[in-house]
């Protein structure tokens, strides 16, 4: 994840504080349920401005795509029943009229894998893409994005906010806001002056996002997805000569939790409740691999700050701003031109952790991480969907966000891209109880670990080949890891035989694409002491100056142990982790340089020719 707090133009905040009301809970429930193209042969339509055109003549009278993403949200919304205590009620409303997907998952545990599936249509395990710290561009250079492939089938591309990982790829869109030359998918956004607010940082380990607090300000002076709604309302108020593929990227309720101070008032701390699927021992029946991955330093330090219920506070808080930016997009389309011939869909991009199995963040393979929202609205007429889609039609079957990219080509009419590595929902949009083999995968960091979802059961399986497996039915949150109960044994071998065998090797990323820490000269401050905490990772250390250089580590005591020479130009790769201080000399340390502080993720430190 990248830091973009500060990248941001801030309004003043005012004050930081919450004033909050009573909501009255409800109990959730576990949802079930062309005219011909003539042309010479030499001739090449283009349209201006909309990349290269195979469009057909009646293109003007295919639907519109409204393409709604939504951060880091998990079945906390009211038609899943994931908490009691959210408010979302243009979440609820979209789907009242929408076909709603209760069984839906992710491609990725974290935003770069799961939204570059998403985009390109290729699973990690064929595309080598599995981390947030790769660069789609890097390993799929030349695929065609979703917007893209509209485009050149005789759609306007038009987008803004967060669609990928931190970046736009201009390349892709007719226009974007912000501007897609600035390749920054965030409008303007308000935060604190002074940080952290609510959570002090536990140390260098520790994402600088997380952090949670009502701001005294208007929506409008917030900024930020406000911002988004906006630009978009704006688009759905015209007639457009052409169909729009429209994208609406919203980050909240992505860290940090700042909105503004009447999306916490509904939730008044007295009566915040615990995450339903939480349960203290939860990790007693877990192979070595899950107990691991469950536990992170994350939901310790929060608890040991006192400030578990004021997150919980203010995710649903996010959650419920970013309800709130979708009802401004909802309105405009509804009073606007566009109403009867676009299609609506909206997902997101993966679920999150506060708590259960002792997490904190995404990154697992578990329902809290792999679940996430998926509803579609289609209209009649639309050529993969002459009926369009049954208003409250709710589908259990288990699907992925890797088929958005197959369903709305279909739907829209357009020819299918043979590399989509998953199959079109058109099925389950005609009939929500048609047959369906498949199953729905979710992957994590590493080839070889995931999470399988079938219609009742979820198989986990890691890369060194522990298991777990869930009946969902039974066990919504997962309590109960049945892979060693020998009953269960053939659904176990059933469920294996339904993974993939193969996965594309990780693909890391090149040097110039990792962040660069910052080169400290020695003139500037004594050099520190190292004060490690964290896991491990690499940085690559490379030397810009004519001569050959040491690299030391300094320890606890800022006395320094020799880690090897880095001759001039080259580049030295060395595992180390957050708050490590490296220190960079002569050989022998005959002159000290400089140092770099290592912060929370793998990078690049560039020693400066002098």
């Amino acid at each position: 994840m990248t830091r973009m707090a500060d990248r941001n133009s801030c309004f003043h905040v005012r004050s930081i504080r919450s004033q909050r009301s009573l909501f009255q809970n409800a109990r959730p429930e576990r949802g079930h349920g062309f005219a011909i193209l003539c042309v010479s042969a030499c001739v090449i339509v283009m349209c201006a401005g909309t990349g290269p055109a195979a469009a057909e003549d009646n293109a003007a009278d295919r639907p519109n795509v409204l393409f709604i993403a939504v951060d880091d949200l998990n079945d906390w919304i009211g038609c899943l029943g994931g908490n009691a205590q959210t408010i979302t009620p243009n979440l609820d409303r979209l789907a009242v009229s929408s076909a709603l997907f209760t069984n839906a998952h992710c491609p990725g545990a974290a935003c770069n894998p799961s939204r570059s599936a998403i985009m390109t249509g290729r699973s990690p395990h064929r595309s080598g893409l599995y981390e947030n710290g790769q660069k789609m561009r890097e390993i799929m250079r030349d695929a065609e994005l979703l917007p893209q492939h509209f485009r050149n089938h005789g759609y306007r591309a038009s987008g803004s906010g967060k669609l990928l990982h931190y970046f736009i790829d201009a390349q892709s869109w007719d226009e974007y806001f912000p501007a897609k030359e600035t390749e920054n998918p965030f409008p303007r956004t308000l935060y604190p002056p002074e940080r952290p607010v609510s959570l002090a940082r536990g140390g260098p380990w520790q994402y600088v996002e997380t952090d949670w607090a009502a701001l005294d300000a208007t929506e409008e002076e917030y900024g930020g997805d406000w911002l988004v709604s906006k630009w978009i309302g704006d688009q759905l108020q015209q007639k457009h000569a052409t169909p729009f593929f429209l994208a609406c990227g919203f980050y909240r309720p992505h860290e940090p939790w700042f909105v503004p101070k009447q999306y916490f008032e509904p939730f008044p701390l007295a009566d915040i409740k615990l995450p339903p699927g939480y349960k203290e021992d939860d990790l007693d029946d877990l192979p070595p691999a899950g107990k691991r991955r469950g536990p992170n330093r994350y939901f310790p330090h929060i608890r040991e700050q006192g400030q578990w219920k004021q997150g919980i506070q203010g995710y649903l808080a996010s959650i419920h701003f970013a309800d709130a930016m979708l009802g401004r997009v909802l309105d405009a389309l509804e009073n606007g031109p566009n109403k009867d011939n676009t299609i609506v869909v909206l997902w997101s991009d993966h679920g999150w952790h506060l708590g259960e199995k002792q997490h904190w963040q995404k990154f697992t393979a578990w329902r809290a991480v792999s679940r996430v929202p998926l509803m579609m609205r289609v209209p009649r007429g639309a050529p993969g969907l002459a009926n369009g889609t049954t208003a409250g039609s709710v589908c259990d079957r288990p699907v992925n966000l890797l088929s958005l990219y197959p369903t709305l080509t279909e739907l829209a009419g357009l020819p299918a891209k043979a590399d989509n590595d998953a199959p079109s929902l058109v099925p389950l949009l005609k009939n929500s109880s048609a047959t369906w083999n498949h199953v729905s995968l979710t992957h994590l960091g590493e080839p070889g670990s995931f999470g399988l979802s079938a219609d009742d059961w979820r198989y986990i399986h890691y890369a060194n080949d522990d298991e777990e497996l869930y009946n969902i039915r039974d066990d919504p949150y997962e309590w109960h890891n049945l892979a060693d109960d020998a009953q269960h044994a053939e659904k176990l071998k059933k469920l294996r035989a339904k993974a993939p065998q193969d996965f594309a090797p990780l693909v890391k990323p090149k040097l110039g694409s990792l962040p660069a820490l910052t080169w400290h000269p020695s003139a500037d401050q004594p050099i520190p002491a190292s004060r490690p905490d964290g896991n491990t990772f690499q940085v690559a250390f490379v030397n810009k100056q004519e001569a050959t250089v040491e690299l030391f580590w300094m320890d606890r005591e800022r006395q320094p142990k020799s880690y090897g020479l880095i001759p001039a130009g080259k580049v030295k790769r060395q595992q180390t982790r957050p708050g490590a201080v490296w220190m960079i000399a002569t050989p022998w340390e005959e002159k000290r340089l400089g140092h770099f502080v290592v912060g929370d993720r793998a990078a690049r430190a560039v020693v400066p020719a002098e």
